[in-house]
C-alpha cells in the first residue's frame, strides 16, 4: 500500500530538518496513544495517524539554534516528545505544537530514557510518565554526569548515587525500572554488560552479565512488566525481570530449535518492533522473524522469504497481531513523503501449514483486573479472579507472576468452575496479593524495605504458550504497594462544646476569635513565652465545633480510619500532636523512663531542628524512629523528659494545665508500619473545668499564712502578760472607758 498526497504543492518544511545519527532505522510508537509515532532515519517523520497520510520531514525551529541537527535519541513522555539534538535535550509538545529547550543540563548528553504508564491518571501513574533520565552513552560510569527530570524533561537536575564512584566500566544506559522500584545502570566493561541496581535488596549484587559488542539498543516493553529487549546488529536478548537475568532468543523452525541464539543464526538485525506481548525482527538478509513475549516462551520463527528489506525500512505493530513494514518514499514534485506499507496479519501467516505451528490450547482467558491499576496499602490484601477455558482434550497450565517479588507476594488457587455449552471445563483462578513480608515465607534479606512504597505488575498467562496464541494476550494489572489516597483519619467527636452549651455554633461561624495570652504560647514552638498576646480567628468551616475535654482528666483522642466515607477501624498505631498556634500549656503522663524507652525518644524540638526546611509540622512516618527499636542507638540521656508519642504500645496521655480555652491540634500518624499514607489532619478541643488562677502566687500565699499564724501565737502569749503590768492597767482602763461611752451612745440611739 502507498499513502496519497494531502498537502498543497507550495507547502514547504519550516525550520531545520533533523536526521538520525545511526545507519539503522528506528520507529518509536507512543505506548499509550496508538496513532502517534516517530520515524528516525535519514529524515525524521512525526505522525498522528500511524503514517496513513504523507508527511513533511520533521524539523526543529531555527529559533532553537541547535547547530548540527543530529538526533541521537528520542522518547515519548506523556503529551511531549523529547529529542536529543546535538547533545542537548529539546521538547516538542505535539498537542500545543510548541518547542522548548530543557533546562538544568550542564554537560553533553546523547540519550534519554523513560517509561509511560497507560493505566490511569493516578498520581503513581503520572510519576512513571514524568520520570526521565538524560546521559552520555559510553562515558566512564564513575565520573559521568547523569541528569534526572520528574516533570517530563522540562527541567533536569544532576543524579548521583552514593556508590557511583565505585563502579567500573562505561555507561550503556540508565533506566527507571518502576516494576522493581529500582534505578538500573547498564555497565559495559571488556565486552560484557550487566546491570547495577540502586536499592535493597538488588544493590547487593549485579545482574547476570551478557556478551556485548557495538552499540546496544534497549527497548522497555510497555506495561511495566519488567520485560526488556537488548539488540544490536548481531544479537537479540530478552530479560523478563528488568535485567536481572538475560536470555538468548532461540530461532525455531516447526518444532525444532535451529539456533540457540541470534549470533548462531548469523543474521544482521536491521529493525526491531515490540508490543506488549510480541516482537518482530527485520534483517538485512531480507527476512522477517516473529516471536511472542509470554511468561516462558522465548523464541522466534522465520516467515517465508520476501523482498521487503530496504535501508529505510522499519517495523511497527499497529495492533495486536498486526505488523507493518514501513518505508518512506520521496516524491520528485511534492516536498512531502509518501509511505509504502506492507501489512502482515500474524495470525493469518501462522495458519500456513508449512510453518507447522501448534494450535493454541486455550480458547478463552479473561479477568476483570486486565489493564487496571490497584493499590495495596500496608497490611492490606487484594483478591483478583480470572477465568480460563481450554481447548477440548488439552490441559494448559495458567501461571501468575509479579514483576517485583521482593515487595509483592502472591498465591494462586485454581479450581474447576463447571462446564461451557460445548462441554469444555471452565477453570476459575483466585489470586491473592499482599506484601511479601506479611506472607511469612520470605527471608528478610530477600524482601525490599517495607517502609518504602513500591510498584509491581501482576501478569496471568499460560505457561509455554504456543506462538499461535496471538489473540490470547496475557492479563496484566499494575499494583501500587503504597498509599491508598482514599484513606483519611477522623477524630471522634461524640461530645462537643456546642452540644453542652459551652460554645454557640452560630457565634463560632461569625468570625469568632479568642485571645491566647503571651504566657501560654510560643510562635517558634519551643516552649518559650511570647512577647505579646495572640488573637486567633476560629476556622469553623474546617474544624466544626470543638471536642469537649475536662482539664483534670488525662486525655488522648480517639483516632478513626475512614475510606471513601466508610468507617474502617479505630487506629491503635503511634501518632503525635502539636498545637498549631504554639500553645504549650499541656504535657504528657509518661516520661522516657516510664514509657520503657531503651533509647532517647524523639520530640518536636529535635525533629524540627533536623527538618527545618519542612516547616514546624514535619514529624511523620518517614522520619520517625521508635525509642523501643533495638536498632536505635541513641543513648537514653534524659529519662525524665516527657514522652511525646501517643498510641502504640504505651498508655501515654495528655495532661492539661489549669487553663480553659480552645486548642487546635495537628495530628500525624508516625508509625511507619501502619500505612504508606501521610495520615494527618487538624482538629480542635475545648478544655473546661479549670478554676481561675489566683492573682497572688502560691508561694507568697503560703508565706503570708505562716506569718499570720506566728503573729497570732505571739499576741496570744504577750497580751495576757501585758495586762498585769502598770501599762497594761492603763490600757485596760482606757478600753473600759471606751466601752462605756459606746454603750451610752447605743442606748440613746
Amino acid at each position: 500500500m502507498r499513502t496519497g498526497k494531502t498537502f498543497q504543492v507550495g507547502q514547504q518544511t519550516q525550520g531545520v530538518l533533523l536526521y538520525f545519527s545511526f545507519t539503522t532505522t528506528r520507529l518509536i510508537k507512543h505506548p499509550c496513544k496508538n496513532n502517534i509515532a516517530l520515524y528516525l532515519g535519514r529524515q525524521l517523520f512525526f505522525t498522528r495517524n500511524n503514517f496513513k497520510s504523507s508527511l513533511l520531514p520533521f524539523s526543529i525551529p531555527t529559533s532553537m539554534k541547535v547547530g548540527i541537527p543530529e538526533v541521537t535519541s528520542a522518547h515519548f513522555s506523556g503529551s511531549v516528545l523529547l529529542l536529543v539534538v546535538n547533545q542537548k535535550v529539546y521538547i516538542y509538545d505535539y498537542e500545543a505544537d510548541s518547542w522548548n529547550a530543557s533546562t538544568g543540563i550542564k554537560h553533553p548528553v546523547s540519550h534519554i530514557s523513560g517509561d509511560n504508564c497507560c493505566y490511569s491518571e493516578h498520581p503513581f501513574c503520572l510519576v512513571i510518565t514524568n520520570s526521565v533520565f538524560a546521559y552520555l552513552y559510553g562515558d566512564q560510569i564513575s565520573q559521568t554526569n547523569i541528569y534526572f527530570s520528574n516533570n517530563q524533561g522540562y527541567m533536569f537536575q544532576k543524579y548521583v548515587h552514593e556508590r557511583q564512584a565505585e563502579l567500573v566500566g562505561s555507561l550503556g544506559g540508565i533506566f527507571y525500572f518502576h516494576s522493581l522500584s529500582q534505578v538500573g545502570q547498564l555497565l559495559i566493561d571488556q565486552g560484557k554488560a550487566k546491570f547495577w541496581y540502586s536499592d535493597h535488596p538488588l544493590n547487593r549484587s549485579f545482574g547476570l552479565p551478557f556478551n556485548f559488542s557495538g552499540n546496544v539498543d534497549v527497548l522497555i516493553i510497555p506495561g511495566q512488566k519488567g520485560i526488556l529487549i537488548f539488540w544490536f546488529e548481531k544479537n537479540l536478548l530478552v530479560s523478563r525481570n528488568a535485567g536481572q537475568l538475560i536470555d538468548n532468543v532461540q530461532v525455531k523452525k516447526k518444532r525444532t530449535t535451529l539456533h540457540s541464539s541470534i549470533v548462531e543464526a548469523n543474521i544482521t538485525i536491521h529493525s526491531v518492533a515490540a508490543g506488549e506481548n510480541e516482537m518482530a525482527v527485520l534483517t538485512r538478509e531480507d527476512d522477517l522473524y516473529y516471536g511472542s513475549l509470554g511468561i516462558l516462551t522465548n523464541f522466534l520463527i522465520k516467515f517465508a522469504h520476501q523482498n521487503i528489506w530496504s535501508q529505510e525500512a522499519a517495523l511497527m505493530f499497529t495492533n495486536l497481531g498486526m505488523l507493518e513494514i514501513l518505508t518512506p518514499l520521496p516524491d520528485p514534485v511534492f516536498p512531502a513523503f509518501d509511505f509504502q506499507k506492507c501489512p502482515v496479519n500474524i495470525q493469518a501467516v501462522l495458519m500456513d501449514t508449512k510453518l507447522q505451528v501448534d494450535a493454541c490450547k486455550v480458547e478463552f482467558l479473561q479477568g476483570e483486573f486486565e489493564n487496571k491499576m490497584y493499590i495495596i496499602d500496608m497490611n492490606s490484601e487484594l483478591e483478583l479472579t480470572a477465568l480460563m477455558i481450554p481447548r477440548p482434550g488439552t490441559s494448559p497450565v495458567p501461571l501468575a507472576i509479579v514483576s517485583n517479588p521482593h515487595s509483592l507476594g502472591l498465591q494462586t488457587i485454581i479450581y474447576e468452575d463447571g462446564y461451557t455449552d460445548d462441554g469444555n471445563t471452565k477453570h476459575r483462578m483466585n489470586i491473592s496479593l499482599k506484601q511479601q513480608q506479611h506472607w511469612g515465607r520470605a527471608d528478610s534479606n530477600f524482601t525490599s524495605n517495607i517502609k518504602r512504597p513500591t510498584l509491581s505488575t501482576i501478569t496471568l498467562d499460560i505457561a509455554n504458550k504456543e506462538i499461535s496464541c496471538v489473540d490470547l494476550k496475557p492479563l496484566t494489572a499494575l499494583i501500587s504497594v503504597g498509599c491508598d489516597l482514599k484513606k483519611k483519619i477522623v477524630i471522634q467527636n461524640d461530645i462537643s462544646a456546642c452540644y453542652k452549651g459551652i460554645l454557640n455554633p452560630v457565634a463560632l461561624q461569625d468570625n469568632y476569635s479568642y485571645v491566647i495570652e503571651k504566657e501560654a504560647y510560643d510562635p517558634n514552638f519551643r516552649g518559650q513565652k511570647a512577647t505579646k498576646d495572640l488573637l486567633v480567628y476560629y476556622p469553623y468551616e474546617r474544624l466544626g465545633c470543638p471536642l469537649l475535654v475536662y482539664y483534670n482528666t488525662p486525655w488522648k483522642p480517639v483516632v478513626e480510619l475512614w475510606r471513601e466515607g466508610k468507617f474502617q477501624e479505630v487506629i491503635k498505631a503511634e501518632y503525635v500532636l502539636l498545637e498549631v498556634n504554639g500553645l504549650f500549656t499541656y504535657t504528657y503522663s509518661l516520661t522516657a523512663k516510664t514509657a520503657l524507652c531503651s533509647s532517647q525518644p524523639q520530640n518536636w524540638t529535635t525533629v524540627m531542628e533536623n527538618t527545618s526546611d519542612r516547616g514546624p509540622f514535619s514529624w511523620d512516618r518517614e522520619n520517625y524512629v521508635s525509642c523501643h527499636d533495638p536498632n536505635n542507638n541513641a543513648p537514653l540521656k534524659w529519662p525524665n523528659a516527657p514522652y511525646q508519642i501517643l498510641g502504640g504500645p504505651t498508655e501515654n496521655k495528655v495532661i492539661f494545665n489549669q487553663r480553659n480555652g480552645i486548642y487546635i491540634f495537628f495530628i500525624s500518624i508516625v508509625d511507619p508500619y501502619y500505612s504508606y499514607c501521610h495520615l494527618e489532619t487538624t482538629f480542635s478541643i475545648y478544655v473546661y473545668g479549670a478554676f481561675p488562677l489566683k492573682s497572688i502566687p502560691q508561694e507568697a500565699s503560703i508565706i503570708l499564712l505562716m506569718l499570720s499564724i506566728l503573729l497570732s501565737v505571739c499576741l496570744a502569749y504577750m497580751i495576757p502578760k501585758l495586762l498585769h503590768t502598770q501599762r497594761g492597767n492603763r490600757v485596760k482602763g482606757c478600753l473600759v472607758s471606751l466601752c462605756g461611752r459606746c454603750r451610752e451612745s447605743w442606748v440613746r440611739f
